[in-house]
């Protein structure tokens, strides 16, 4: 059972008891995420998050690292374009020292100077990496394409340009406007005792937002059917398309999943099958949704040899085409469900998933569904709501991004097509 507790201050400390394990996931979730930034602040969001761990008043970064390491514990943390978390997972009675660390690190970081410089260049490094990566670089490339005008479309990760801005004084700012007490929220899953969610409370539950802290405001920003094309040295070109789909409060949305599931999202997908079993055209076929808490998407990757990238290009498309015409099997649907069960439940057995699950939740939509409701819902999904969601998504032009070599072979290949 998930039970949550409001601080005095409006922080939320959500826990879900596991007692029959001996170890606790505990993170810190943020309503911070790239979307939320301004234009010249791309990627401060996630700056901020590897500056988190590079030394407080009392703890040099390599402190923090060895306590860590001494207790056989797990420390991190990720960025998205909604949130920012830093979770620890440890044994159960290393649970009060995990929590001692992080809020060290939320409240006493120093940013300074020497270690904003080291990190720029670690960052810098992140992003000089995901560009040279094709298959990572076109996932960015076609979210400029889908919203060019909106923050949703830049990269978590920022921009050289920007990232050479970043500053303590615009951390501290940025902090200021996000890290307030109603939008952090204390996820734990495992085996907690009562004192330990006191001493989170005695942590976490009496600091005060700053004047500067800003309401979080979504942008709905409109989907564009755009195409982006970059000639590139490589062996394999690589073929990415979106749909417009659903955000993630949406009565469909696990329609949503479970139609993913079966246009690409495992090995007996129509994708999978078609590319790959059939055809032989790629080793890597796959798709995936994408909900945020306005819009979202349904994005299919691929890659294949120079010289094959219009008949992958082809054949997705017409994999589209005949589910848009035929729609989906009873079979299809039912293997679908059972899958998404599966994925639901399986998850359930690591407390690192259980306390990412409670923390979104709690984030954004203030409440928590049992297992058997998820259950339920997942049963209560039907042909028609399948059927409702591919005339809806599959009505709108794909947005394309493409990275490879012989464009102008692939160009002209497809319009002869």
């Amino acid at each position: 059972m998930v039970n949550v507790y409001t601080c005095q201050n409006g922080v939320r400390i959500v826990y879900e008891q596991v007692p029959y394990v001996r170890s606790i996931a505990v993170g810190i979730w943020v309503g911070a995420g790239s979307r939320f930034e301004m234009p010249e602040e791309n990627g401060i969001t996630h700056f901020i998050e590897h500056m988190l761990f590079k030394g407080t008043m009392t703890r040099t970064a390599r402190q923090i690292a060895e306590e860590f390491d001494r207790i056989g514990g797990e420390l991190n943390a990720f960025t998205t374009k909604e949130n920012t978390c830093y979770y620890a997972k440890v044994l159960d009675h290393h649970g009060k020292l995990a929590i001692n660390i992080l809020a060290d690190m939320f409240f006493h970081s120093t940013f300074e100077k020497n270690e904003l410089e080291k990190e720029r260049q670690v960052v810098l490094e992140e992003i000089l990496m995901s560009e040279d990566a094709p298959d990572d670089d076109i996932h960015e490339r076609l979210w400029r394409v889908m919203y060019p005008k909106d923050p949703l479309g830049l990269p978590i990760l920022g921009t050289k340009e920007t990232l050479q801005t970043f500053n303590r004084d615009l951390i501290l700012n940025y902090m200021e406007k996000y890290y307030y007490p109603k939008n952090v929220v204390i996820s734990l899953a495992g085996n907690i005792s009562k004192e330990l969610l006191l001493h989170i409370e005695s942590l976490f539950g009496k600091y005060e937002p700053s004047k500067k802290a800003v309401p979080i405001s979504l942008s709905y920003p409109a989907f564009h059917s755009g195409r982006f094309i970059k000639e590139r040295d490589v062996e394999q070109s690589h073929l990415a398309m979106s749909y417009p789909g659903i955000n993630v409060k949406n009565a469909n949305y696990y329609s949503f999943i479970t139609l993913n599931n079966i246009i690409g999202g495992n090995m007996s997908s129509r994708l999978f099958q078609e590319v790959r079993e059939e055809k032989g055209l790629a080793y890597t076929i796959y798709s995936y949704p994408s909900c945020y808490m306005d819009v979202g998407a349904m994005t299919i990757y691929g890659s294949t040899n120079n010289q094959q990238l219009a008949l992958l290009h082809e054949t997705v498309i017409e994999t589209i085409e005949k589910i848009k015409r035929e729609g989906v099997t009873p079979q299809e649907l039912e293997n679908g469900k059972e899958q998404l069960k599966a994925s639901f439940l399986l998850n359930m057995e690591s407390m690192t998933n259980r306390m990412s699950r409670n923390g979104k939740n709690e984030l954004i939509f203030g409440n928590h569904l049992t297992v058997d409701e998820i259950l339920q819902k997942i049963d209560a999904i039907s042909l028609e709501s399948i059927q409702k969601l591919i005339d809806q998504i599959f009505a709108v032009e794909p947005a394309v991004a493409i990275i490879g070599q012989d464009i102008q072979n692939y160009q002209r290949k497809m319009v002869n097509a």
